[in-house]
């Protein structure tokens, strides 16, 4: 859901409400993924072609589900922040002939579908100071026991490489600002793209570690609510084996449901991350599941 800044506080804002001639309604800007696009790419890519405007990710709002004509169309709506002059942008195009900045009340009252209202509501309830926490289990590395050396020192597979170059190109669209790692070669590895992209360092952190976490459960989650504290957007990577105990801790602190991702627990897979929403006080509000960046299975 396109939004943009109105006035002095963060409760300000005007929502983005586009007018569709093929189906005579006003709805928020949706579209579909092209093959091989995850969620977070295909928003922002959307949200450009149909309102003219850049957009940086937040907090996941909602998935929609409906019925069209050949089955079920399911829509992931995260919070998007206009990027850029947002005084320019639109032109009437072949999918949206009318683009209106609206506040929250008067787009309630313009939009067609409850669904969007649903969406819309969401938005308006976020806290006004919020950090996006993106946390991300390393890329594929290979087997250990084919590897001879140090395990610390075990490097990316063409697979996990693979994985990192997708990851860097979704984890971009939520605009971090910071990069920390467990200081393991395959983690650093993950989202060193990711800090060079934005013109940083990869800061390690020893307590994101399997080997921190079985001395120390607690260790890593106390850590991440302070990097969450600090503001901002961090990307911070971490293993399979520290990944759930965070997610489900700090869900069961915050009250917040987690989606469905695995029968046995908290879902990791290499190459996945956790989107993770905290309000100003470090308290986590919300969380969302984005598997690895690329469908198609990869060997180790």
């Amino acid at each position: 859901m396109l939004w943009r800044a109105a006035g002095p506080t963060a409760s300000d804002i005007e929502v983005a409400v586009v007018h569709r001639p093929r189906y005579d309604d006003w709805s928020l800007p949706k579209g579909h993924l092209d093959p091989g696009e995850t969620a977070p790419v295909a928003a922002v890519r959307e949200l450009e072609e149909e309102t003219g405007h850049s957009a940086v990710l937040g907090a996941f709002l909602k998935r929609v589900e409906y019925r069209i004509a050949r089955g079920r169309k399911a829509v992931d709506y995260f919070s998007a922040r206009v990027s850029g002059d947002v005084r320019s942008g639109f032109t009437p195009n072949e999918e949206v002939d009318e683009l209106r900045w609206c506040t929250p009340p008067e787009a309630k009252g313009l939009l067609s579908y409850e669904s969007d209202s649903e969406v819309l509501d969401l938005q308006t309830a976020l806290p006004q100071q919020r950090t996006t926490l993106l946390l991300v289990r390393h890329a594929k590395a290979g087997k250990r026991e084919h590897w001879a050396g140090d395990d610390d020192l075990r490097p990316l597979s063409d697979a996990g490489e693979r994985q990192a170059s997708a990851l860097r190109e979704m984890l971009a669209t939520f605009g971090p600002d910071r990069v920390v790692s467990a200081p393991l070669l395959r983690c650093v590895q993950t989202v060193q793209g990711v800090a060079e992209d934005i013109g940083t360092e990869v800061a390690h952190e020893t307590a994101l570690s399997e080997r921190s976490h079985a001395a120390d459960p607690d260790a890593a989650v106390r850590r991440i609510v302070e990097i969450a504290a600090d503001g901002g957007t961090p990307v911070v990577c971490s293993q399979g084996g520290v990944i759930p105990h965070v997610v489900e801790t700090l869900a069961a602190r915050g009250g917040v449901p987690l989606p469905a991702t695995k029968r046995d627990g908290v879902a990791a897979k290499k190459g996945s991350l956790w989107q993770l929403t905290f309000d100003g006080r470090g308290r986590l509000v919300g969380a969302n599941y984005l598997p690895s960046a690329l469908p198609t299975p990869l060997p180790a």
